[in-house]
């Protein structure tokens, strides 16, 4: 099970880099908007984030501590708005300057939390 665990890890990991690299490829495009790496990316980390905590939850992996629950809710919270943003920015055509602001901040807003909230 802690092979599972580390695998969707490094997925969670690749849904981060897809997210935020389409957000960054942009920056400097005049025409931004919503791109299939941000949604696919979104749609990674919500799934194997999930995936990950009813792996711990399930009390298969006996070196992971209690879980914080607020701080996944959180954490599920921001993914899953980041996910309707993508998902209704991909029918729309760009430029998106304001959605695409909104998803690469509340993507660096959920990598804050994961990393600063213990």
């Amino acid at each position: 099970m802690e092979f599972l665990f580390n695998l969707l890890l490094v997925l969670h990991f690749v849904g981060l880099a897809s997210l935020l690299g389409g957000f960054i490829v942009q920056m400097s495009s005049p025409s931004k908007g919503v791109n299939a790496a941000m949604l696919h990316g979104a749609l990674t980390q919500l799934v194997t984030g999930v995936l990950m905590v009813g792996i711990v939850e399930s009390d298969q992996l006996t070196d992971e501590g209690p879980l914080n629950m607020t701080k996944i809710s959180v954490k599920l919270g921001i993914v899953l708005i980041i996910c309707v943003l993508a998902f209704n920015g991909r029918k729309r055509q760009p430029p998106q300057v304001a959605l695409w602001g909104i998803i690469g901040a509340l993507t660096l807003v959920n990598v804050v939390v994961a990393v600063f909230w213990q």
